[in-house]
């Protein structure tokens, strides 16, 4: 396996968000925050498929961050780089005043500086 983590979405399914980090050997520290703060209860389990191996990360997501509109989060390793975000939409369709793409950027922009951060540690 390449040691370079890659998060392949799988979906939501009962309040529970789920990726596949394929990549490394060894089980990755894996963080999930929504509007910066972390969330609880984030998983990293061995994927027992034969045909892809990896990881298997598990989100449960806090009925307290769903509210109307998109919500993303952002699925990072501590400290180090962002893997990838997914986002919720909840109530009723955006307006066309672009709240949706505003979210979508917002999350976006969160993995720019988290990468920028890094690069100014080095």
């Amino acid at each position: 396996m390449n040691s370079e983590p890659r998060l392949e979405p799988l979906g939501l399914e009962a309040g529970i968000w789920r990726g596949r980090i394929t990549g490394p050997a060894t089980a990755p520290a894996v963080e999930v925050s929504h509007r910066g703060n972390p969330l609880l209860g984030v998983e990293v389990t061995a994927d027992v498929s034969a045909e892809v191996g990896g990881w298997i990360v598990s989100v449960p997501v806090p009925a307290n961050t769903l509210s109307d509109g998109m919500q993303t989060f952002l699925v990072a390793q501590p400290g180090g780089p962002a893997l990838g975000v997914f986002a919720i939409m909840a109530g009723a369709p955006p307006e066309p005043d672009l709240r949706s793409e505003v979210a979508l950027l917002r999350a976006e922009l969160e993995v720019l500086k988290r990468a920028f951060r890094r690069r100014l540690g080095d």
